[in-house]
């Protein structure tokens, strides 16, 4: 039996993560961005770095010391290795963090993923799989940045139906990277029973299943995903304290770092490598990864950013 059938995927995913992208692009003034990237370059710089160095270095490293199969440490490192995602901005501003910051990482990683996301996949996952970098670029430049691209030209040529579609627009792509977020699980989930096998057999308890899910080779993935996102966050943010910043930026690089364009990774998956279990990681991110975000959003959101910068001024004080 056939145990997977991907062919229905891709195509839908590219056309809604495009949708997506082409709705983060009409948010944007590249104008503002430019001028806000003058006025804080270094904060912005070392958004950008972080986001290309933690999460692909944590991924390689979790691979190898998990022992996960070829396919699978694939998948984990092409996740390492995308962009921002685009539900960063809205857990940053629930975390009362530096959303303009926020944005414009998103943005900038966004553009950069064209060459960084297939480089660092060929150098990292390249002794696991073959990795193609060059067609990697070229789907990533259609699916993510020309829409991105084209939704910010549109901004500036057509301001009278911008202006009206531009209130939705935000909410728009939060609900589509959920839905997407959502088919992506759903259509992994034939997969994923796969790797459990008898936890889900109808003569166990709910218990049984349970145990025997998070025992086997999913529970091994699922916290590969975890503690990778983990990785992010709290690496992000040690480092962002570390340099100094102030702590709305701390919170908005640890979430920038921490949350990725999964949806990016499995249609990359789902189009450039042969094996379909490299779309698994990135697929079960889609749920950890917004979980873990807006419970840490959330954590934030009743812990005041002066206090802590109050905090660890004291503590540097006694020292």
């Amino acid at each position: 039996m056939e145990i997977l059938n991907f062919h229905r995927g891709p195509a839908s995913y590219t056309l809604s993560l495009g949708l997506i992208m082409l709705a983060m692009g009409i948010t944007l003034d590249f104008e503002d961005l430019i001028r806000l990237f003058l006025k804080r370059p270094l904060s912005i710089l070392f958004g950008c770095v972080a986001q290309y160095t933690i999460m692909p270095s944590f991924a390689f490293i979790i691979s190898k010391v998990l022992g996960l199969p070829p396919s699978l440490s694939a998948g984990l490192i092409l996740l390492g290795c995308c962009p921002g995602g685009t539900a960063s901005n809205v857990v940053t501003l629930i975390a009362q963090g530096d959303v303009p910051l926020s944005i414009v990482m998103t943005s900038c990683t966004t553009l950069a993923a064209v060459l960084l996301t297939p480089f660092l996949t060929k150098i990292l996952a390249g002794t696991y799989v073959p990795v193609d970098a060059i067609q990697l670029s070229i789907s990533t430049l259609q699916i993510v940045v020309a829409p991105t691209l084209l939704g910010s030209y549109a901004k500036r040529a057509f301001p009278a139906v911008v202006k009206i579609v531009m209130p939705f627009a935000p909410l728009f792509a939060v609900l589509a990277s959920s839905l997407l977020a959502c088919s992506v699980f759903s259509e992994n989930f034939i997969r994923l029973k796969s790797m459990v096998g008898a936890s889900v057999a109808s003569d166990l308890s709910p218990l049984q299943r349970a145990l025997m899910l998070f025992s086997g080779d999913l529970g091994v993935v699922m916290f590969s995903v975890a503690l990778l996102h983990y990785a992010g966050f709290f690496v992000g943010y040690i480092s962002a304290a570390i340099c100094g910043f102030k702590e709305t930026e701390r919170r908005a690089i640890s979430i920038e770092v921490g949350m990725q364009n999964s949806s990016l990774g499995v249609v990359l998956a789902a189009a450039h490598f042969p094996s379909p279990m490299v779309a698994v990681p990135p697929a079960i991110s889609a749920v950890i990864m917004n979980v873990m975000g807006s419970s840490l959003g959330v954590l934030w959101r009743y812990k005041d950013p002066l206090d802590s910068e109050k905090g660890t001024k004291t503590k540097s004080d006694n020292l």
